[in-house]
C-alpha cells in the first residue's frame, strides 16, 4: 500500500476542528499520525498520537489500519 492511497480524500482542519473531531470521536476510532522529527514530537505533541516520522512514513505503513479516519500532522 502506497502511502498516497492511505491518506486521500484530503480534508483540511484548523486547531478548533481537530479538537471538535477527537472530543466527538471516540479514542481508537481514528489515528492521529505525528509524522514530525521524535525530537519535535518529545517537546509539543498530541496526547494519543502515534510518531511515525515522514521519512519512514513509506516503510511503515503496515503500522497504520486504512479502515480508520487517519488525521496527519
Amino acid at each position: 500500500m502506497r502511502f498516497r492511497n492511505l491518506f486521500t480524500p484530503v480534508i483540511d482542519m484548523n486547531t478548533e476542528q481537530l479538537k471538535t473531531f477527537i472530543d466527538s470521536n471516540e479514542e481508537g476510532n481514528f489515528t492521529l499520525l505525528d509524522v514530525r522529527q521524535p525530537s519535535e514530537y518529545e517537546t509539543a505533541r498530541i496526547p494519543g498520537s502515534k510518531l511515525i516520522p515522514l521519512p519512514s512514513l513509506d516503510d511503515r505503513l503496515k503500522e497504520l489500519n486504512p479502515q480508520k479516519p487517519i488525521i496527519a500532522y
